[in-house]
């Protein structure tokens, strides 16, 4: 059996509810806004996904790059397409495969001809941050007669799931968060919803919690191992996901979230430095009022790292 290695460089029963089109994030109560953790992120926010409503927020509708952390709305945008097959099978390009290496992109390591499901191209996108696997999603799901025409239609739908979900402070240039002309950005508190609306999906809840995986390709005798940049994964009570994200503009960012005790706090962190998953830990546990000490779970030295 032939292996594709690890990258070299690198909705469902679910306590969250999908948060429904134009959805309000209430306001935190005068007690919950009161005080709240120190973190060195330039842009932080908590969500109560239970009630959605606000638990704390630092510069939280302040628009500013996202990195990968687009490969959540990247995600959304198949999962919500109506009678989505995730067992599709896709015939990887090169130009996937171009795109990444001319990018310096992460990758899930996909070889051309291999044809993969839909699914097994969500665990790509999300786990090891596959640019290549968001660059097939778009070229599937995006309509016209070229490759630029359908990349191009996906990003617009992207756009339009953010209004339906009312993210008034979100754009998206990208499906995959390389942003040539700095037009795609977010705010924590858009970002959060996005995210609260995603896990409502069984599908994506299950990839995004999933530390590692091993995935065969349809027609060749090749299996890929693809492990979650995540490191909270594993790490802290609770975890379940969601995205990292690290860029120039954007700094290091991470989507997150956690579950305790049949309660869901999503969070998110814009722009941190090499403090992200600590300030994640000190923001969970300021929500579930605990103190925790966490050994970040190590990833291969062969794993994308993001």
């Amino acid at each position: 059996m032939e292996r594709s290695g690890r990258p070299v460089r690198r909705w469902g029963a679910a306590a969250v509810a999908s948060a429904a089109a134009f959805a309000v994030v209430l306001p935190a109560t005068g007690a919950e806004a009161a005080s709240g953790p120190s973190v060195s992120a330039k842009g932080a926010f908590l969500l109560d996904g239970n009630r959605n409503r606000q638990l704390w927020g630092k510069d939280a509708d302040t628009k500013r790059q996202m990195a990968s952390t687009t490969k959540v709305m990247t995600a959304v945008t198949v999962l919500d397409t109506k009678g989505v097959d995730l067992g599709k099978k896709v015939t990887i390009k090169q130009s996937y495969r171009d795109y990444v290496a001319r990018n310096g992109a992460s990758t899930a390591d996909l070889r051309t001809g291999d044809k993969m499901t839909v699914r097994q191209l969500l665990y790509g996108l999300m786990l090891p941050s596959g640019c290549d696997a968001a660059y097939a999603l778009a070229d599937t799901f995006g309509s016209g007669s070229t490759e630029a025409a359908r990349t191009k239609s996906f990003i617009a739908k992207m756009n339009k799931k953010a209004a339906d979900l009312g993210m008034k402070n979100t754009k998206y240039d990208s499906f995959d968060g390389i942003s040539r002309a700095g037009a795609n950005y977010t705010t924590p508190r858009d970002s959060a919803q996005l995210a609260r609306h995603a896990l409502g999906n069984s599908t994506f809840k299950t990839v995004v919690r999933t530390t590692a995986t091993r995935q065969k390709a349809a027609n060749v005798n090749r299996t890929y191992y693809w492990d979650n940049t995540n490191k909270l994964l594993g790490s802290y009570k609770g975890a379940i996901g969601i995205k990292t994200g690290t860029g120039t503009a954007a700094g290091a960012c991470l989507v997150f979230a956690a579950e305790r005790d049949g309660r869901t706090v999503v969070g998110v962190i814009l722009n941190d430095g090499a403090n992200r998953y600590p300030d994640a830990v000190k923001m969970l546990d300021w929500a579930y009022r605990t103190k925790t000490n966490v050994k970040l779970r190590q990833l291969p030295e062969s794993a994308q790292q993001d």
